[in-house]
């Protein structure tokens, strides 16, 4: 089921071995943000990456930024202030690939950052 993340993004989540009987490591997710919209800035313990499925956007990752759009794929480093924003007319659609497998408790929320 589809709910809105901590970070502000819709987020649903397709596989998480932490919530089933899952041989592998980390957890799948879909997320969704609206145009004109972004996510707000955020840490996680652990890998991330972004697969871009639909949409254009800026990546903004520690102090780099960088425009992406369609089949482009972003590493994110554990610990990285990251957040992005969807600059288009359209949904920005990406996948979220965690390593280890996302919780709750892994995500940080960062406060009065860009």
């Amino acid at each position: 089921s589809q709910f809105t993340a901590g970070d502000n993004s819709q987020l649903r989540e397709i596989m998480n071995p932490k919530k089933e009987d899952l041989k592998i490591n980390y957890s799948l997710a879909w997320a969704m943000v609206g145009p004109g919209k972004k996510t707000l800035p955020h840490r996680l313990e652990f890998t991330e990456v972004y697969y871009i499925l639909k949409g254009i956007g800026i990546m903004h990752i520690d102090k780099e930024d960088n425009i992406v759009q369609q089949n482009d794929t972003i590493y994110i480093p554990p610990n990285a202030v990251q957040f992005i924003e969807n600059i288009g007319k359209k949904n920005l659609e990406f996948l979220c690939l965690v390593d280890p497998a996302w919780e709750f408790e892994c995500e940080k929320i960062i406060k009065n950052d860009r």
